[in-house]
């Protein structure tokens, strides 16, 4: 999942977490059992139609956000050129595309904070075992909200390399784009510290 929720409101919006969550891991499980490559295509042709709906304004939206994947269909693509298996190469790149292009489209319709209740529901049993359900729910919210925050801050740090050099950046942005999160995983820490950290509320 790599995108907040959508400025656009649609009818998704108003569907509960649960059941959008409930839905993309049935899909994601029917999408990994197709072997047949039309098939797959006529997916892939059905995840382009549902982000269209909304309007244009929803599917650029959602569609921009897709763009870290180009490295890896990228690999992908030519590992299987390499080995000459195109055909089956193909059929992994438009199951990716899928996937997360439907995981996507469940956090651009959902509140995180509705994403944060059904996992609380799903992990109370595990406060029987000793364990605290509130360390998987911030591992979750923070995967969620800080994953587009990182791109968008690596997106501007290839653009002030552009602003000062006719080079491309390559590798050179990885230096200080490790200092940034980790400048910003130093904050959170903090921050988290500041309000008390993770300890269970029921034993306090």
């Amino acid at each position: 999942m790599i995108s907040l929720t959508s400025p656009v409101e649609t009818k998704a919006h108003q569907w509960s977490a649960g059941l959008k969550l409930a839905v993309l891991c049935l899909a994601t499980l029917v999408l990994f059992s197709i072997d047949s490559l039309v098939i797959k295509s006529a997916f892939l042709a059905f995840v382009v139609t549902l982000y269209a709906l909304p309007g244009p304004i929803f599917m650029r939206y959602g569609l921009s956000k897709l763009r870290i994947l180009w490295p890896f269909i990228l690999i992908v693509f030519l590992w299987h050129l390499w080995i000459q298996e195109l055909l089956q190469g193909s059929a992994i790149i438009i199951r990716m595309i899928c996937a997360v292009a439907l995981a996507n489209l469940v956090t651009m319709t959902t509140k995180l904070s509705d994403m944060i209740d059904v996992v609380h529901f799903l992990t109370q049993p595990l406060q029987r075992f000793g364990l605290n359900p509130r360390i998987l729910e911030l591992s979750i919210a923070l995967v969620i909200r800080m994953t587009p925050v990182l791109l968008n801050k690596g997106e501007n740090l290839g653009m002030a390399w552009k602003a000062r050099s006719t080079r491309r950046s390559g590798w050179k942005i990885i230096l200080p784009f490790t200092l940034i999160a980790l400048d910003d995983a130093d904050q959170v820490a903090e921050a988290l510290r500041a309000r008390g950290g993770l300890t269970n509320p029921e034993k306090n």
